[in-house]
């Protein structure tokens, strides 16, 4: 079985609620392969939604790159960003988001639910289907043995809620449990929820503080894993 909790989550916690459970880093902090599935990780060849024969380095940076805000349109830079740093666009230095571009020269902007459904979705899966395909086979295989906890910054499993960062390690479970939100049923969802108007709402950026160390996970658990 899979799980997914915080990665800030103390390790003693988690192994209380999970006992004997492999616990598993899959963020850009990941020290093992598993970084590999971070949505910052450069793959690079990765297509541009809606943008022809156009490719990026990270999935992060197709997102963050077609960003539009109130005092800046959409960022190429960050579609060739391989450091897995500096790509986040805030409205901290922005303002206020207007909208993700429907592809590099497109004239439409799509609000923030359609935009993850329409780009940081399929963008995801290209890299889960073409980049990773044995990560997530040993995984698949590993939690049919034993319980699995993956440990994401995010952890937001509702595609269609804004209020909060969508956990990629949700999109990971469900990829590997056959269950990957498909477009279609998710604005079917929508529609039924009669919530098909929602507006360009991003989650609320919260200005980092200062906070100690959150003690390492078990590294030799994931080695040992994967």
């Amino acid at each position: 079985m899979i799980y997914i909790e915080n990665r800030k989550v103390k390790e003693k916690t988690l192994l209380n609620k999970y006992p004997n459970a492999k616990i598993v880093d899959v963020t850009s902090k990941a020290k093992t392969a598993l970084v590999k599935l971070s949505p910052f990780y450069p793959h690079g060849e990765i297509p541009i939604p809606f943008s022809e024969n156009q490719t990026a380095k990270s999935v992060e940076g197709i997102w963050q790159a077609l960003k539009v805000f109130e005092s800046a349109d959409i960022d190429q830079k960050m579609f060739q960003n391989d450091t897995m740093k500096n790509i986040k666009r805030t409205v901290y230095k922005f303002g206020k988001p207007l909208g993700h571009r429907k592809g590099i020269n497109g004239t439409e902007l799509l609000n923030y639910i359609d935009a993850r459904i329409q780009i940081y979705l399929p963008s995801y899966l290209w890299v889960l289907e073409n980049k990773v395909s044995e990560i997530l086979e040993r995984l698949k295989e590993a939690s049919q043995k034993e319980d699995i906890v993956l440990l994401d910054f995010e952890t937001n499993c509702d595609v269609l809620n804004p209020k909060k960062p969508l956990s990629h390690a949700f999109l990971i479970k469900a990829y590997v449990e056959n269950s990957y939100p498909k477009e279609a049923d998710l604005y079917k969802e929508l529609t039924e929820s009669q919530n098909n108007l929602i507006v360009y709402e991003p989650p609320k950026e919260v200005k980092k503080k200062k906070t100690s160390k959150v003690k390492k996970t078990n590294d030799n658990n994931q080695t040992t894993l994967f």
